[in-house]
């Protein structure tokens, strides 16, 4: 019962197994123990030495979109689950999708399925914001402008020569909200514009959103 309240301390948040080897210090054998939780529903591993509280606890575990964050660093929340969280998007999605300086990979666990895109450098880096989700969780998510620009970019076949083929894309196939859309701050595309692999298609877009 001590372990399950020392547990309970970490209810919104992974826990790493050097966390673990902490509260069961005193087991000569806390690897097994670690096994047992995870049998008996207390502990629910996402990869190797990260975990979350099961659902056996009754207790909030933490945001997918802190999960993410976790699962596979660097990265930052983008593409459909961010676009779906600034409300661009009316449709929720159901895999979390996250960009990363990493290669491209993809975890399916028990709580969800999370991908990540590779992106080059110095690109990565810009319009990343830190948003608080819960009173005790903040998560890393691209700003809409971003997750606009990484959408075009990491989609294959998509060129944007037009005006015209901008907003079919961003309007017509992705549902975004044009009221919305037509309020992104234009300096910080821009700012993206030399930075990125696609900038002719973010030019256009940034000609779409002038003329909204």
């Amino acid at each position: 019962m001590e372990i399950l309240l020392k547990l309970q301390k970490y209810s919104q948040q992974p826990i790493s197994s050097q966390i673990l080897l902490l509260i069961l210090k005193d087991y000569a054998r806390p690897y097994d123990k670690i096994d047992e939780l995870e049998e008996k529903g207390y502990l629910i591993q996402l990869r190797r030495g990260l975990y979350v509280l099961g659902d056996n606890l009754n207790v909030q575990q933490p945001e997918l979109t802190l999960l993410s964050n976790h699962l596979y660093g660097p990265s930052y929340i983008s593409l459909e689950t961010a676009l779906f969280f600034w409300g661009l998007i009316p449709e929720k999605v159901y895999v979390t999708t996250a960009m990363t300086i990493k290669p491209t990979t993809r975890f399916d666990t028990k709580l969800g399925t999370f991908t990540y895109q590779h992106l080059s450098t110095p690109y990565y880096s810009y319009g990343i914001q830190t948003i608080r989700v819960t009173e005790k969780q903040s998560i890393l998510i691209g700003s809409p402008e971003k997750s606009i620009c990484d959408k075009i970019i990491t989609t294959p076949g998509i060129l944007l020569r037009s005006i015209k083929q901008a907003s079919q894309f961003l309007i017509d196939d992705l549902r975004i909200d044009v009221d919305l859309l037509s309020q992104m701050n234009l300096q910080e595309l821009e700012s993206l514009v030399p930075v990125c692999s696609k900038k002719g298609s973010i030019e256009k877009v940034i000609e779409l959103i002038r003329i909204l």
